[in-house]
This record gives C-alpha cells, structure tokens and sequence, in this order.
C-alpha cells in the first residue's frame, strides 16, 4: 500500500523559492513528492532549475510531477486548441526536463460543443497526440542521456486529465473515465474537492471513497492513482475555492481510514492542493498514522480476546460483549460522578455569598479608621509648613 504525499508547489515555510530547495524541505518533512506549478506559463530562465531539480529527483527516487496551464481550450475552435497546445507543449519540455511522472492537464470549457459522446471523442483525439508528442521529445536525441540520465532507461511521462470542480467545464469523473479509457499513455487525476463540489458534496464516508476507487478500478483497471486533496467552499455543484482541511466539509478522515481498512491494493499519491500546502500535507499523513495506529489497535484486541477465549472456553464474541458492559458502566460511572462534582460546585457556589457577608462587615471598621486618619490635617508649624489637602485629592496618586 504505498502512499505518497507532498505539496502542490514550493512548500512555504521554505526560505529559499527554487525548485531544489523546496524538494529539500519536502524531504526533511517526511513527504516523498511535489507537483511543479506551470499553470500560467514557463519562463526560460527556470530550465536550470528544473534540470537541477531533475537530477536531483533521480538520484533520490524523489517522485517529481508537473501541472499544466490552467486556461486550457481543448474544445474550443483551431485557434484556441492550438494556442493551447503551445503552451502545453512548454510544459511537457519542463516535465522531461524534471523527470516527472504525471503531467496534469485540464480540457476547459464545453464550449459550443457542449456535453456529450462527440465532446468525449475529440478530447481522445487530443490527448492521444499529447500522448504521442510526450514520447517523441522523450527519445528525440540519444545525445542528451548524459544531461538526462533517466530518459535512457525510464518510462515517459503519463499525461493525467484532471476532473473538474464547475458544472461549465469538461470533466466529470465518468467524463475522464471514458476518456482514458480509449486513451493508452493517460490516466484519470482524481481532485476530491472538485468531485466532491461537483457531486454537491458526495464525499463524506469511506463507502463513497470505496465506490469512488472501485468504479475507477473497473472502468480502466488500474491500480494506480494520482489524487488532488483539499478543503474546498462549494456552492450549487461548483467548487468555488480551496480553504484549509479543516475549514472545510470536505473532511480527510474517512479517506485516511478508507486507505488503511481497505485500500491494501493501492498505489496512490496524494498532492495538497490547500492553501497551507505542506501544512496539510503533513496533516493528512498524521491523520493516515492514527488510522493505521487504530487497525493495529484493534487487532490486537480481537488478538487478545481470541487467546482469552481458548483460555476460559469461552467465545470471542461473549469476551467483547462482556468488554462492552464494563466500558459502557465505566462511562456511566464517570458521568454520574462528574454530575455530582458540578451539583456539589453549584451549591458551594450558591452558599458562598452569604458566608462572605460577615468578613467583609469585619473589615469595614478598621478601613474606616484607616480612611479618617489620612484626612485628619498635620498640626500647623508655622505659615510656611501648612499644606491643606481637599478630600477628593486623597487619590492622586
């Protein structure tokens, strides 16, 4: 059951803002990956960088994975695919260049073409020269395997098509299904929050995870999964924008759970599409140790009480019913004496105002003796050594 997770960007409680830096930072977290962000565009200069990043990656077996533009027309007329493409040919360029092993990309808008199996069959066309043109610059120039050892002997980049989170864009979870499908070279990127906004909040329990990952399972059969994890603020079936884990409806527990109790038969990377980045990576990786913390837990019990039972002929079964009443009178115990303690407090409460009246007519006297010592005036010694307070001065100081 590998699970891999890492931020979707340079970490940002790193100092530095390079690519190689923040795999640093990743690395001494304990994540194992990161999604490059290209969504807008490439700059030249960062090539370096990426390479660096690159060779770094393949001497760590660091999982690097790279994210597309997000303004993609992929439905849209020869103009828009083809101004596309343009930009989505810089980032399978820097996805070489890093030795990536996912390259996220959206389809955009429907368009005029809108829903439907003829919308399906041109984003297969699409990607599948998408698919063609990640291999050819992969092997274009056996040259360049001293610069980029891992080209010689790896596999390309696999070109992942992204669900989407708004009911005008292509990119439901069956939508993308259908699409890999028929695609060799493709694989489905699952964004919870985007499927649970769609679904008008569909993600709550590790059944729906279940079904989620099953369907996938039999639709494509694959065993691998590249997923996108976040808080998310949805109105009406449209994700509107990412928010923090726990700021969300979109709870990570029951997929942490779902992983653990069922998902033996994953391969799975989860990136962290949250504002706090790697602040939740590492939240949803604490949350997946509890659940494996609570499976060791309760195995252990189950354990004991199977040894319990071959002891005293019992059977399993009575040993934890029995285990059951002594917690569930424990629990009424403890309650019973908590509401004591606070019927007790409540009337020490409500009895301490009236013990407390004769204390303070006990000290009234001596403040009063105090209070008309200081406004008696000092005894006149000559014109120049009077002072005469007024009473309201007492309090200047």
């Amino acid at each position: 059951m590998p699970v891999r997770l890492g931020p979707a960007g340079i970490p940002l409680s790193c100092k530095g803002r390079t690519i190689v830096e923040g795999m640093d930072d990743i690395i001494s977290l304990g994540l194992e990956t990161m999604e490059v962000q290209t969504v807008r565009m490439i700059a030249p200069q960062h090539f370096e960088q990426y390479w660096q990043a690159g060779v770094l990656a393949n001497k760590t077996e660091f999982e690097m994975n790279i994210h597309g533009p997000y303004y993609s027309e992929l439905l849209g007329n020869r103009v828009e695919r083809g101004r596309s493409l343009t930009k989505i040919e810089s980032t399978l360029q820097a996805a070489k260049t890093i030795n990536a092993r996912h390259i996220t990309l959206h389809a955009g808008h429907y368009g005029e073409m809108g829903r439907g199996q003829a919308a399906n069959e041109q984003l297969a066309n699409v990607f599948a020269g998408i698919v063609d043109r990640v291999h050819e610059i992969w092997h274009d120039d056996e040259d360049i395997y001293p610069v980029f050892p891992w080209l010689k002997d790896g596999t390309p980049s696999k070109i992942g098509i992204e669900t989407s989170g708004r009911q005008e864009l292509w990119g439901s979870l069956e939508e993308v299904l259908e699409v890999v499908n028929h695609v060799e070279g493709t694989v489905p990127v699952l964004n919870i929050a985007h499927i649970h906004s769609r679904g008008h909040g569909s993600m709550r329990t590790s059944e729906d995870y279940g079904e989620m990952f099953d369907l996938v399972r039999e639709t494509i059969g694959t065993k691998e999964f590249y997923c996108h994890f976040s808080g998310v603020e949805h109105r009406t079936g449209n994700a509107m924008h990412y928010t923090q884990i726990k700021k969300s409806d979109l709870n990570f527990e029951p997929l942490a759970e779902f992983i653990v109790e069922e998902g033996g038969w994953l391969d799975i990377t989860l990136i962290s599409d949250s504002p706090l980045l790697e602040h939740d990576a590492m939240y949803m990786l604490q949350n997946i140790e509890k659940a494996r913390h609570k499976q060791l837990e309760r195995k252990a019990r189950e354990d004991r009480r199977r040894s319990l039972a071959a002891q005293t002929g019992r059977s399993a079964e009575e040993i934890k019913a029995r285990e059951l009443e002594i917690a569930s009178a424990r629990t009424k115990a403890a309650t019973a004496e908590m509401k004591q303690k606070a019927a007790e407090q409540q009337a020490a409460e409500a009895k301490a105002p009236v013990e407390a009246k004769p204390a303070k007519a006990a000290t009234e006297e001596p403040k009063a003796k105090a209070k008309a010592s200081k406004s008696k005036k000092p005894e006149a010694k000559g014109d120049d050594d009077v002072f005469d307070f007024d009473e309201e001065d007492e309090d200047l100081f």
